[in-house]
């Protein structure tokens, strides 16, 4: 079973049909003893760091998710990745949950003027490490972003940039807790494929 991880941010329901989809067993929940029973565990998330990671702590999430992110698959999805890292400067500066070493910083800070923030749509997804989440993809397939900051300073945990102006992190792994910048559930059969293999890892 999938637990995906329910804290108040974000619309679930396109990742919970992607996973039924898939005729994977999910369940969404902000219960600690579902994560304890889950085999994986999805983080998504939208919105800004600060909100996501407080109502995390207040809820004692954020503890649970990181004693399990030792023994159980874990994914983060947009938000969800940028709260794996160590430290978020949106709106001010965020301690993150420390999984994944790094920091979120403003895309506008890096690239040329112009360019839109967000960086929302369509790009292709380079692979920079092969990992067992690429069993079903093929590098160059195209996936769907939407974010104005992005994950910096962890190229050891990086499997796969998109460019937009600068090397987007896109995809990143440490141990068993990966992380998702672009969005799976709404990147077509690419994004399935995707999470078809975090399923089996």
């Amino acid at each position: 079973m999938i637990a995906v991880v329910d804290y108040g941010v974000g619309n679930l329901f396109s990742l919970v049909s992607s996973l039924r989809h898939l005729g994977l067993e999910c369940r969404v929940t902000s219960k600690k003893e579902d994560l304890y029973e889950a085999d994986r565990i999805i983080l998504p998330g939208v919105g800004a760091f600060g909100d996501a990671m407080a109502k995390l702590k207040e809820t004692g999430l954020a503890d649970i998710i990181t004693e399990l992110a030792d023994e159980k698959p874990l994914l983060g999805i947009c938000l969800g990745m940028q709260l794996l890292f160590d430290k978020s400067y949106e709106f001010g500066e965020h301690n993150g949950l420390g999984l994944i070493p790094g920091l979120v910083m403003p895309l506008a800070d890096d690239i040329k003027p112009g360019l839109k923030i967000p960086h929302m749509g369509w790009n292709r997804l380079e692979i920079v490490r092969d990992d067992p989440i690429f069993k079903y993809f093929s590098n160059g397939e195209w996936v769907y972003y939407v974010h104005s900051y992005y994950a910096k300073y962890c190229p050891e945990s990086t499997l796969a940039v998109s460019e937009y102006d600068v090397m987007v992190t896109g995809l990143v792994r440490s141990a068993k807790v990966y992380g998702a910048q672009f969005h799976p559930e709404k990147s077509g059969n690419a994004g399935l494929r995707l999470l078809k293999a975090f399923a089996e890892i």
